[in-house]
């Protein structure tokens, strides 16, 4: 028996498009019982905002056949799309990239409110947006810093992490952005020149992240190792690498009550509750006060006094921080191995194994 099907107008700047969307009953989050067609129409309605923090920007899509499941059940099994798959439609966009792995293939690219709805048609839930443009993928346009919470601290651990760094890269003349990630940490963005590739910034918010361990030792760490942490803020840098990415703005998360990683203004991040943002809140939420990061883009800073605070820390000693395994190995990168597995006489003075 065929799948129930009906056909979305879809409102686009160049015009009316029309979108097939199969399975409009079916529930993606059933412990609130939003389903595929609810979801197309949240698409259509945080478009703009949507658009403005994650268009033009090459894009991975996190889907769910089977939709999200319940609480009580285990966490859904999702699987990534950075092709354009076969069949894509002349309304969604690509653009050619390089990978870490020298590899280089075409990215989706989402340019208007009728490519948001196709990736919905997609069973896409998160939207994983990079840190560049498409039009200049090598170069970031924001420097991004995930305040991550470890097992024994929560959102409110991490509010006051965020409003000192938001006093650091002040400090450097950034200005930040902040939003939910729609789970229980906080993500914090500054818009940057395009002018340096992922390296340099990766770096600048290794060096960022420091100055802000410094400030506040005991509430926030970078140590990498999980087994380092504690109960602490996990400044994660590796975000800020090519090809690594975090849930973008107003992007639903795979989560029971259907969060969403949100845009707030700093006056308002001492009282929150990020759950009670979520699809079916946020529209009105837009309504109301509008979208916190209209224009953020407006006045991109750069990050020369950040990368000068890497030189300065790497002077000292603090060098190089280990990669995602995925990665290949990196110039004075320290030994990727686990600190209490690490038998030092196994590891040479730069970071390689020692053949037996």
């Amino acid at each position: 028996m065929a799948s129930e099907r009906v056909t979305l107008t879809v409102v686009d700047p160049d015009g009316e498009r029309e979108v097939a969307l199969s399975s409009p009953n079916k529930v993606i989050w059933p412990d609130v019982g939003i389903t595929k067609a609810e979801l197309a129409e949240y698409f259509q309605i945080v478009a703009v905002p949507f658009l403005e923090a994650n268009g033009n920007r090459p894009v991975s899509l996190e889907r769910f056949r089977d939709g999200v499941g319940s609480a009580k059940d285990e966490r859904p099994q999702g699987f990534f799309s950075k092709n354009p798959p076969k069949g894509t439609p002349d309304f969604v966009d690509a653009v050619d990239l390089t990978y870490n792995s020298g590899r280089r293939h075409p990215q989706l690219v989402l340019n208007r409110p009728s490519a948001i709805v196709w990736a919905g048609q997609m069973n896409t839930i998160v939207f994983h947006p990079w840190a560049s443009l498409a039009t200049d993928p090598d170069n970031p346009v924001e420097l991004r810093i995930d305040l991550d919470p470890q097992p024994g601290t929560g959102f409110s651990d991490a509010v006051p992490a965020a409003h000192a760094l938001r006093e650091v890269l002040a400090e450097v003349g950034l200005e930040a952005f902040v939003k939910t990630s729609g789970n229980r940490g906080i993500h914090v963005f500054a818009p940057i020149e395009a002018t340096h590739e992922f390296l340099d910034v990766r770096h600048a918010v290794i060096a960022a992240g420091r100055e802000l361990e410094r400030r506040m030792p005991e509430q926030v760490t970078m140590n990498w190792w999980k087994e380092e942490r504690g109960q602490r803020i996990f400044i994660d840098f590796n975000q800020a690498n090519r090809d690594r990415t975090m849930a973008g703005a107003y992007s639903p998360r795979a989560l029971p009550g259907a969060t969403v990683s949100t845009p707030v203004r700093w006056e308002e991040l001492d009282d929150l509750d990020p759950s009670t943002f979520t699809v079916r809140s946020i529209p009105q939420r837009l309504a109301d006060g509008g979208d916190p990061w209209a224009g953020k883009q407006n006045a991109p800073g750069r990050i020369d006094t950040l990368l000068e605070w890497w030189e300065r820390d790497k002077e000292s000693g603090l060098g190089e921080l280990p990669f995602p395994p995925e990665f290949p190995k990196m110039p004075g990168e320290p030994p990727r191995v686990q600190p209490s597995k690490k038998v030092a006489a196994n590891w040479d003075a730069n970071g390689e194994p020692v053949d037996a």
